[in-house]
């Protein structure tokens, strides 16, 4: 048995996910094109779900990167941060993922990627400035864990399907107020009545369903990097020195949203207030008990 005993069934949960996605979408389109009379909506919705699917796999990556506007650095730029990237890699038996940093007081990190061959670690400034240097080992060994699971495809793809799923809604919302009335026909009053209900119903339900999706993929496998970290630096306080850290730090993480809260090696959002609702890690102290109890 190898350290990513889970690397298989997370690619399953990923294409199940892509899947499910094709499926809801097109029936979304169903749904559309009795609502309006027009089966344009059934045409546009497949092609759409088949598109957002090649796209969340191939370029999902890149998104997330965007969105946190983080930039990649080259070895000259940072040679220590290189250097221990590459030893955890060597001892991990993966491939020197590419490495970006972004402009975050916050200490936080996350892996993305579809894959170890393109594999992406991005580390915030803060990361740096406020860990030592057993302590990053820690982030990083947590970080190649996911690498080493696939867990940042599966991770990644929900940022795009998710986000498109809470695009879709408020499409659906507005053209349903603004062109429900518009049906051409008027003998089929009651019909529409029941699928501007639905309607209402899918509007309240799909940015629930997101939010429980993210918590679904994310609070597992965390447990899992944390103990395949600890793996593979042999030195399970390192990673825990750092969590208590990172959770103690009170700075806000800007270009954090609910859609890529699940990313990060900690909750970004410190659930406070409203944020809160979208905690998609387990209690960090229940994974700082769980390192410390580690017998390596």
């Amino acid at each position: 048995m190898t350290l990513y005993t889970q690397a298989e069934v997370n690619i399953r949960k990923t294409w199940f996910l892509i899947t499910l996605f094709l499926v809801f979408i097109i029936g979304l389109g169903w749904f559309c094109s009795q609502y309006f009379q027009n089966q344009t909506f059934l045409i546009v919705a497949i092609i759409y779900s088949l598109v957002i699917n090649v796209g969340s796999f191939w370029y999902s990556d890149k998104v997330v990167l965007a969105l946190t506007r983080a930039k990649p650095i080259e070895k000259k730029d940072n040679p220590e941060i290189y250097r221990l990237v590459e030893n955890l890699c060597i001892t991990a038996g993966l491939p020197t993922p590419k490495i970006y940093i972004t402009p975050e007081a916050q200490p936080n990190a996350f892996a993305t990627g579809r894959d170890k061959n393109h594999a992406v670690i991005t580390l915030t400034q803060g990361l740096l400035q406020k860990l030592d240097k057993q302590e990053l080992e820690g982030v990083i060994s947590h970080e190649l864990s996911h690498i080493g699971n696939k867990d940042m495809l599966l991770m990644t793809v929900v940022v795009v399907l998710v986000g498109f799923i809470s695009i879709l809604s408020n499409l659906f919302t507005r053209s349903m107020f603004f062109g429900g009335s518009r049906r051409r026909d008027s003998n089929e009053g009651q019909l529409g009545s029941i699928l501007a209900i639905i309607g209402i119903v899918f509007m309240i339900l799909s940015p629930i369903v997101a939010m429980l999706i993210q918590m679904a993929v994310s609070r597992k496998r965390e447990f899992l990097a944390d103990a395949t970290g600890a793996l593979l630096t042999r030195y399970p306080e390192g990673l825990a020195s750092a969590l208590e850290k990172i959770s103690a730090d009170k700075t806000p993480l800007t270009t954090a949203s609910s859609n890529t809260a699940h990313l990060y090696i900690s909750n970004p959002f410190k659930g406070k207030g409203i944020s809160g609702l979208f905690l998609t890690h387990p209690p960090i102290q229940e994974r700082i008990k769980a390192l410390r109890s580690m017998d390596i």
